[in-house]
């Protein structure tokens, strides 16, 4: 709790318009602090390089070759929500009820809105103080590896193969793996401990591809404009119209994929827009593609050549076809969970990790929790006792993987 508590203080916001890797400096000025604390406490070749991702190693403490496991979790925080000058509070004894954030602006965290609080009742929470995020995603994951690395380090008796410890930039906007060098982390099978509510086991995700669209109108002066106008926003207003109107973000749950306009901006002349589109099934992601390729041409027949241009752009695949060939590293977490007492939900992420890359990149990653809820706002908060189970865990599927030849 101490080590997350420090964390959240420095903020390492992304930036998807940055140009550089990482996306913003602040996200070194952490790395630094990082590099520092796992020298402290005794990790062998840490690293941090010119693009900002940090490396570290645990040597293994048995005499047989073991398969060499990793954990990774992101430094940056999400660009949707203030992550500078966080005030984190600790809610001890959770009583069940209301939890004011803050009173000046009547900011209330309540079991009625967040019903899966009272599952919390009698432990200690960790809230914001309503005004920012806080920064568990993925400071949490971040302070539970280093945590379970010098528990590891502090107790030899426990045996394992040698680790891998991984932190990347920029995962908050989608890039976090672009730059990871996956042979100079030497690991053979990972982890990312960037997951949710406890129990979180994750080996699937969305295929998901982003299009950047641009209308191009003609202005003419709206009292002499009948037959010669062409107004790029109202066309906008027709695409949206096309596309599947049940089939977005809020209309969707479990294994439903969905189309979401993310930004439109635009007057008579031009307008742009930005949609995103998720699928778990690969079929269906390419469905996803046809169908909105089909709205702009038919919008093209209609208007003319070009009128609409749309950039459509691949992001990230399903990370199950990979991991199902080599299906015991979600075993084995599976197994840890179980043997610590906590309860594993294997659940399709709705959303992407880095390890949906890194799976592709040659390292396979499945996901794991942090403990953490409500990621992204002002009501994000994590449990002391889940944080102290990822722990747990991680310890735990390192002396699995020493048992593994």
């Amino acid at each position: 709790m101490d080590r997350f508590l420090r964390y959240v203080q420095y903020d390492t916001k992304s930036d998807e318009t940055g140009k550089n890797c990482p996306s913003t400096e602040k996200q070194k000025v952490f790395g630094e602090l990082l590099v520092t604390e796992l020298q402290a406490i005794g990790l062998h070749e840490v690293s941090m390089d010119e693009n900002g991702y940090v490396m570290a190693t645990l040597p293994g403490n048995v005499d047989k070759e073991v398969p060499v496991i990793g954990f990774i979790a992101h430094m940056d925080t999400s660009p949707d929500f203030s992550g500078e000058n966080v005030k984190a509070r600790v809610v001890k004894d959770y009583d069940g009820k209301d939890i004011m954030l803050n009173e000046e602006e009547n900011i209330m965290l309540s079991p009625t809105d967040f019903p899966e609080l009272r599952d919390y009742i009698g432990k200690d929470l960790i809230t914001t103080d309503g005004t920012t995020l806080l920064g568990a995603d993925n400071k949490a994951g971040i302070a539970e590896i280093i945590t379970a690395a010098e528990f590891l380090i502090q107790h030899p008796e426990i045996p394992h193969g040698t680790i891998k410890i991984g932190f990347t930039p920029d995962e908050e906007i989608g890039r976090g793996a672009d730059l990871f060098d996956v042979n100079k982390f030497g690991a053979r099978y990972a982890y990312t401990v960037d997951g949710g509510p406890i129990g979180e086991l994750e080996y699937e995700n969305f295929n998901a591809a982003g299009a950047k669209i641009t209308i191009r109108g003609r202005n003419v002066h709206p009292g002499s404009a009948k037959n010669k106008m062409i107004n790029s926003m109202l066309i906008a207003v027709e695409l949206a119209a096309m596309l599947p109107q049940k089939e977005t973000p809020a209309h969707t749950e479990g294994y439903e994929g969905f189309y979401h306009l993310t930004s439109l901006n635009g007057d008579v002349e031009q307008t742009k827009m930005s949609y995103i589109i998720r699928e778990f099934d690969t079929e269906k992601f390419t469905d996803r593609k046809r169908i909105m390729q089909d709205a702009v041409d038919q919008l093209n027949q209609k208007y003319g050549e070009n009128t609409v241009v749309l950039e459509l752009k691949d992001q990230y695949y399903n990370m199950r076809e990979k991991i199902e060939a080599v299906k015991h590293v979600v075993d084995a977490a599976y197994e840890a969970m179980k043997a610590v007492g906590v309860e594993p939900m294997i659940t399709p992420v709705r959303g992407g990790t880095d390890g949906a890359k890194l799976s592709y990149m040659g390292l396979p990653t499945p996901n794991i929790f942090t403990g953490g809820h409500n990621f992204h706002g002002r009501y994000e908060y994590i449990p002391t006792f889940t944080m102290e189970k990822a722990v747990e865990v991680i310890v735990k599927i390192a002396e699995i993987y020493s048992r593994k030849g």
